[in-house]
């Protein structure tokens, strides 16, 4: 398959882990392996890179793509929340970066047949590793309606929750709901037709919710932040990119936690509890595309990066 992938933040990431020739980096969503070919660049002979996703076609993909570089190179089936095994079956105890960056692949979104958009006709999918139990479709056809209802309004902050819940239940009592395109239309004839199109697709919402709901992926995020910290040597850093503000509200106040972890009063007058700071926040406020950026690559305008240093 052929697809177009421009990576994200590209420069930003990657200059902001401050590459040593000889050090040992982690893209744990290696996707197209932009951020990935960018680390192997400023490595050398003695740098290694290990490269994780769950997706058979972007490990094949990034094989390809790095084959020429001189340094190291493991690329690993695997979700990026056991960053802990995947070190310890390469026998590595310490890395000096580790990249995030979180939601969907291009080519994930560009083929019809994994189900991920709502523009493209294709089987109600959304699993970004292929051998997982549950797929869309489940979701859609088999959830309760209380359960359904809760993941569109907590994931998909999506207001028409119940309307939309309503429609797929009348739905799915006559026939299973089977492709994206039958979904996305049964989402924008639920929706108010004064607000169908008023910002986006009706359907955006509803979507990333059940993309979310497969693939766990709020679930694991601060497990996988406090892994990615614990690998860290002293100075190295992590880096977070986030498509949406539920993403970017877990990083945001998991890495506040962690770089102020005190819960004395504030009147005490010194620090009696004894947890001391595990990271510094590199930014203080996230990192946006430029608007040029936004310009090329339209599904850069809501990324946010945000960079720590562990201490």
């Amino acid at each position: 398959m052929e697809f177009s992938h421009v990576t994200v933040l590209l420069k930003e990431t990657v200059d902001a882990l401050n590459i040593k020739p000889d050090g040992i980096y982690v893209d744990g969503t290696l996707g197209g392996g932009g951020h990935s070919e960018r680390i192997c660049q400023s490595l050398g002979k003695d740098g290694v890179l290990i490269g994780i996703d769950q997706d058979d076609f972007a490990l094949d993909y990034a094989a390809k793509r790095l084959a020429p570089y001189t340094c190291t190179k493991h690329l690993v089936k695997n979700n990026f929340v056991n960053l802990e095994a995947v070190l310890q079956s390469l026998d590595i105890s310490a890395i000096d970066g580790i990249i995030y960056d979180l939601g969907v692949s291009s080519f994930q979104f560009d083929d019809e047949r994994r189900g991920f958009s709502y523009h493209n006709d294709g089987p109600l999918d959304m699993r970004m590793n292929q051998s997982a139990a549950l797929s869309a479709y489940e979701v859609v056809n088999d959830y309760p309606p209380e359960k359904l209802k809760k993941i569109l309004q907590v994931y998909g902050e999506e207001r028409h929750a119940a309307r939309i819940v309503a429609a797929i239940l009348r739905h799915r009592e006559e026939r299973p709901i089977e492709t994206t395109l039958a979904l996305a239309e049964i989402i924008k004839e639920a929706y108010p037709a004064k607000e169908r199109f008023k910002e986006k697709h009706p359907a955006r919402k509803s979507f990333q919710a059940i993309r979310l709901e497969v693939n766990h992926e709020l679930d694991i995020l601060e497990k996988a932040f406090g892994a990615g910290i614990e690998a860290l040597k002293p100075g190295g850093r992590l880096g977070v990119i986030t498509f949406h503000s539920l993403e970017d509200r877990i990083a945001k106040n998991f890495f506040r936690e962690q770089a102020n972890p005190c819960t004395c009063p504030p009147d005490f007058p010194k620090c009696v509890c004894g947890k001391t700071p595990r990271i510094k926040l590199v930014t203080r406020k996230p990192l946006a595309p430029s608007p040029e950026e936004v310009a090329c690559n339209r599904r850069a305008r809501s990324a946010k990066l945000r960079v720590v240093e562990k201490i």
